[in-house]
């Protein structure tokens, strides 16, 4: 197994594991949330709609027939909390996020460590 394997099998297993995190801390308003909600400035049923997808990316990231399109989803979804955050005037948020971002292109660059 080549190290760039290894890494993207590392990088597959964070994005997952922050995935789902994410995902059910929106669907189950933990308080950050209800913070993240109140500085976005976007309603629940909206933070309901993206904790969603977060879990989906979540499942989509472990499969290579299903990796390429977890990860534009989750790079999508970064961006539109970057947007939202500089919407509202929160620059330091959307500044975190970039490191974030550039995890779903760096696993597309990389490719799935089990595709044939």
């Amino acid at each position: 197994m080549t190290l760039l394997k290894i890494i993207s099998g590392v990088l597959i297993l964070i994005t997952a594991f922050l995935s789902f995190k994410h995902g059910w801390d929106g669907l189950s308003m933990k308080s950050e949330t209800n913070e993240m909600v109140n500085a976005l400035g976007i309603s629940k049923s909206v933070i309901i709609g993206i904790s969603i997808l977060s879990l989906a990316v979540g499942a989509l990231v472990l499969f290579p027939q299903t990796f390429f399109i977890g990860n534009v989803l989750n790079a999508m979804l970064i961006v539109l909390i970057m947007a939202l955050s500089l919407k509202t005037g929160n620059l330091k948020t959307a500044l975190i996020e970039i490191p974030f971002l550039l995890m779903p292109l760096l696993m597309i660059y990389l490719g799935h460590p089990l595709k044939k």
